[in-house]
């Protein structure tokens, strides 16, 4: 029996319709999925005044992790500028550094933003706790080079979408238990946090066509986690199941009120709350996994854009010593 499900916003929901959508992932698909076109970035870049830098940095096995690190052409390099350091869904299986980037591109419009995005390895071709490594290997890079970015090391924020929240999640964890670096705070949109795929709204995206489905998500951590039981799954990868959030960088977390991650980042807000950390949560009611990244134009998609925007300036502006976790 199909179980209830919260109704679609009205224009997502027309908009959607012309789309195709999936059920399940198979190797065979992803295989396809992975051929398609990567993001033309070139496009978002080319009305902007952006330098561009292209670098790669060692990870801890010695393969090399891609960045591109994008900085306003021309601006004022007395102050130093924020940075956000960009990780991209794609169900950890799926996606480049491109993938989702005109989110930040919108914080280096606003902000005079350094944007940095990371290629992090994919699974299944990686695993465990790679990816994340590869995140914050990546970050470690970011803040080692501050002066040489005009970077302002008080003010890094991690963000991320869908798998990229997961991972962004991840290396908040990581910085807090490995003493660094410091992340003024951590952007998690529609974020990817649970491998147990349990929750009531990973049931309800079960057994229908879907932008992410619950059987797409269990075949995206099987991917990451293979035969792993539950308590060899690293926190760092599936941050739900971290036992201790107190500490962390401030969060922001939003998710649509008709789409698997629902449940799990709500209850990841509560628990920064319960450890007496600071979030703000967002439950876009009628959103689906990645509206605003499918259709940025549409009216629930611009204002969800438009209040991550409204958190960063307030977090941006605070005197960083003032800024508590």
């Amino acid at each position: 029996m199909t179980m209830a499900r919260p109704a679609l916003d009205p224009e997502l929901r027309e908009l959607l319709a012309d789309m195709p959508l999936m059920s399940e992932l198979t190797p065979e698909v992803l295989a396809h999925l992975r051929q398609l076109p990567s993001t033309p970035v070139e496009s978002l870049l080319e009305h902007r005044q952006v330098d561009r830098r292209e670098i790669t940095v060692p990870a801890k096995d010695g393969t090399p992790i891609p960045l591109s690190v994008l900085s306003p052409a021309g601006g004022d390099h007395s102050t130093a500028a924020p940075c956000v350091y960009w990780i991209h869904g794609g169900g950890m299986v799926m996606g480049d550094r491109f993938s989702q980037i005109d989110i930040p591109l919108e914080w280096l419009d606003r902000f005079g933003a350094v944007v940095v995005s990371v290629d992090y390895r994919l699974a299944p071709e990686a695993g465990g706790t790679v990816l994340v490594d590869d995140c914050y290997d990546g970050l470690l890079w970011v803040a080692q080079h501050t002066a040489e970015l005009g970077v302002d090391p008080a003010r890094i924020v991690v963000a991320g979408a869908s798998a990229g929240g997961g991972l962004a999640a991840g290396v908040s964890l990581l910085a807090r238990d490995l003493g660094g670096p410091a992340i003024a705070g951590q952007m998690l949109v529609c974020p990817m946090l649970d491998h147990r795929n349990a929750t009531t709204s990973s049931r309800q995206y079960c057994g229908t066509p879907g932008v992410w489905t619950g059987e797409m998500n269990a075949f995206g951590w099987r991917s990451v986690l293979g035969d792993r039981a539950d308590a060899e799954v690293s926190p760092y990868v599936s941050p739900a199941s971290a036992q201790n959030l107190s500490d962390l960088p401030t969060a922001y977390i939003d998710t649509g009120s008709a789409e698997v991650f629902r449940d799990e980042d709500t209850d990841y807000a509560t628990r920064i709350w319960a450890a007496g950390g600071q979030a703000e949560l967002h439950v876009w009611a009628g959103g689906f996994h990645g509206f605003d990244a499918l259709y940025p134009h549409a009216h629930l998609s611009t204002t969800a854009r438009r209040t991550r925007t409204d958190w960063l300036t307030r977090l941006l502006s605070r005197d960083p010593g003032a800024q508590g976790h």
